[in-house]
């Protein structure tokens, strides 16, 4: 990890204690140490990132609450030996995206295949979780869980949609431009790996 992560690595912990003091504590000297400390967290971020300090407090530190991780869902729908990505932006990924806050796992992972590819899943099984910043690229400054979920088409067909521009069924030695942010070349790998192992055991970091 180079010197620049290791800030951000510092300034998320930070940005966490602080978070998570606020919640609790009673006490508002306390509350005005742990606003201190948030500030600092913001003051670093702004450092590394070259944004204005106030863009940095909007996204960096506007949460509410216990800090934990964001969750995010990841469907490996497969036909006839070939993988359902959708284009965004002109890169592919897995379909997927923020698990909201009144859906399971599983029904995240349909909801997110059917607006993004138009098609209708039944999920099978949870596939791995991964810490993003061990796997994607850029290194965010936020803690998420990516989960990926193996399901079965069901039907359906691609429509027009504010998220995608276009879906479609590639192999593995065949994808296109993925955009790592959201899906890697490894995570791919890994869910074809999963779909050819009737015994696959769920990998998490």
């Amino acid at each position: 990890m180079n010197e620049l992560d290791d800030l951000t690595g510092l300034a998320m912990e930070l940005q966490a204690l602080a978070q998570n003091g606020l919640t609790y504590t009673k006490d508002r000297f306390d509350r005005e140490r742990f606003e201190r400390i948030r500030e600092i967290s913001a003051e670093m971020m702004a450092m590394k990132t070259g944004y204005p300090i106030e863009t940095v407090r909007s996204l960096f530190c506007a949460g509410m609450g216990y800090q934990t991780p964001k969750l995010d869902t990841r469907a490996a729908v497969f036909e006839e030996g070939r993988i359902l990505l959708v284009q965004e932006k002109g890169k592919w990924a897995l379909p997927g995206g923020w698990m909201d806050f009144d859906q399971t796992v599983a029904s995240n992972a349909k909801k997110e295949v059917k607006e993004e590819a138009g098609l209708d899943v039944e999920p099978v099984k949870i596939i791995a979780i991964q810490d993003r910043n061990r796997h994607n690229v850029p290194k965010l400054a936020c803690s998420i869980c990516k989960v990926f979920v193996l399901c079965e088409p069901k039907g359906g067909a691609f429509s027009e949609n504010p998220e995608t521009t276009d879906s479609g069924y590639f192999p593995l030695d065949g994808l296109p431009e993925l955009d790592e942010d959201k899906t890697t070349y490894e995570q791919v790998e890994m869910c074809f790996a999963a779909l050819r192992d009737a015994n696959w055991q769920t990998a998490f970091d």
